[in-house]
């Protein structure tokens, strides 16, 4: 197994931008594909990352509303921001993502066809990953000797409601309503390999002012994500995720709607180091449903820099 020098921690704590779509759809804010999302990197690292991600399908867009025949594209750029802390005896990391998207959506609405072309900020989401075991809180000269084996952790993300929002307009790139996602993670090496597991829950406040002041409510979002990753080089590695989802269905003013949500998530990742305290990361995703209907692709590139942490 190749050394954990500074390129390797540069490209495994890269946080996959599966994150990139977060406020656009509630569904999708509980399917992300986030390979080594529980890793252990020295303490006191920062990282800032910039990308670009493009999406099309019919879920980017809340699945109850009444809307039929619906296609969506989207393009997004992310900013974001990490920080790696001590945790107790442990590392922890502290993340913040902030999309900006530019949204159209086509369909039909009581039969008539509609369209709706808009842009704007889409929801922030924090979130504060720990690990209880496993990954010890090292210095960046102590993190040389480090081996990963087995790690266990686990995060809660928050996603607040200041993404653009137009009570009268049906689509939306934010949600007016906060979010909130406990997830437990586990990641074990073989040599070369990582097998990671995580299962989560999203929960929804209400949006007390949908579609002209009306009421709504959102069950909890459940998922199960897996990936298995490869190091080919120092700084570089592979990996093929998939993700399972089920729940979310809506209520209006009291009635129930006829929305459940389920399907799988599938996608690749690449991750390369430029230089010491650069790397770039490539994704793809592509989803079904229940009824194993194509329902979603995306596709996207994450630029990230690294610095602190002793190096």
């Amino acid at each position: 197994m190749p050394p954990l020098n500074s390129e390797r921690i540069v490209s495994r704590f890269l946080p996959a931008l599966g994150l990139f779509i977060v406020g656009i759809s509630p569904t999708l804010q509980a399917q992300d594909l986030e390979p080594r999302s529980y890793s252990n990197s020295p303490i006191g690292l920062n990282f800032v990352v910039a990308g670009y991600g493009y999406a099309s399908g019919d879920v980017l867009t809340d699945p109850s509303l009444p809307l039929e025949n619906v296609s969506n594209a989207s393009h997004v750029g992310v900013f974001g921001f990490a920080t790696t802390f001590r945790a107790f005896s442990q590392s922890g990391k502290f993340d913040v993502i902030v999309p900006y998207a530019a949204l159209s959506a086509r369909g039909l609405v009581n039969g008539l066809p509609r369209e709706r072309i808009v842009d704007g900020f889409a929801d922030p989401a924090f979130r504060v990953s720990i690990n209880f075991i496993g990954a010890p809180a090292l210095t960046a000269a102590e993190f040389k000797n480090y081996r990963q084996d087995f790690i266990l952790g686990g995060s809660l993300r928050v996603t607040a409601p200041l993404g653009q929002y137009d009570s009268e307009k049906l689509v939306n790139i934010g949600t007016n309503r906060w979010s909130f996602k406990p997830e437990i993670g586990c990641s074990k090496a073989f040599g070369r390999w990582t097998a990671e597991i995580a299962p989560a829950a999203a929960f929804y406040t209400d949006n007390g002012n949908f579609f002209g002041g009306q009421s709504r409510e959102v069950a909890p979002l459940y998922s199960l994500q897996s990936h298995l990753s490869y190091t080919f080089m120092p700084g570089g590695w592979a990996a093929i995720n998939a993700a399972y989802f089920v729940g979310s269905r809506s209520t209006t003013n009291g009635l129930e709607n006829d929305d459940q949500q389920e399907g799988m998530r599938f996608g690749a990742t690449i991750a390369l180091p430029v230089n010491r305290y650069q790397s770039v990361k490539l994704y793809g995703i592509t989803g079904y449903n229940a009824h194993r209907h194509h329902d979603f692709a995306a596709v996207g590139v994450a630029w990230q820099i690294r610095w602190g942490g002793g190096y």
